[in-house]
């Protein structure tokens, strides 16, 4: 089971878009006397996500290096090249988990989706595979097809995703 710890100006509706859940389903998990009054600090279970914990993978994004790098049990398993966001669209600093994939997307998005716990981002391949290596997106960590096939086929939803400058 997981929890989201509140932080500054989260709602109960905003934790709910960001993870993909729907908000009664929150609510039932949490059993709050006021949704209205969250507060910074507070855990709010988030129902059909995975514990990060038990999951041996863990993604680290490098927006000045430009790589993802998978790691097992923090081990280095794979470093991949990536696009990321273009000015006025920066790809989002924090600590996030994959909450949820779309196996073919389409257009921009390519072979495969793979949903971080900030509504709009996410890990996506490219029908534009000149753009990796750039700062081209809207935000989103895009990579070739071929490399985020493979590590969707290796990373669990709720595998902790750490993106830093």
């Amino acid at each position: 089971m997981y929890q989201h710890i509140v932080k500054a100006g989260e709602t109960l509706f905003s934790i709910s878009e960001d993870y993909r859940t729907p908000y009664q389903v929150i609510l039932q998990a949490n059993q709050l006397p006021n949704p209205n009054l969250i507060f910074v600090g507070q855990a709010i279970i988030i129902p059909g996500i995975p514990d990060p914990d038990q999951i041996p993978y863990s993604i680290l994004v490098s927006i000045s290096n430009r790589t993802l790098t998978l790691y097992e049990n923090n081990r280095v398993v794979a470093v991949y090249p990536i696009a990321v966001g273009r000015m006025l669209f920066d790809t989002p600093i924090g600590d996030f988990i994959i909450v949820n994939r779309e196996p073919n997307p389409g257009g921009p998005f390519g072979a495969l989706w793979l949903s971080l716990s900030k509504k709009s981002y996410g890990i996506h391949g490219t029908n534009d595979p000149s753009s990796i290596g750039q700062a081209v997106s809207r935000g989103c960590v895009r990579m070739f097809n071929n490399d985020v096939l493979e590590l969707g086929s290796i990373v669990p939803n709720g595998t902790r995703v750490s993106i830093r400058p």
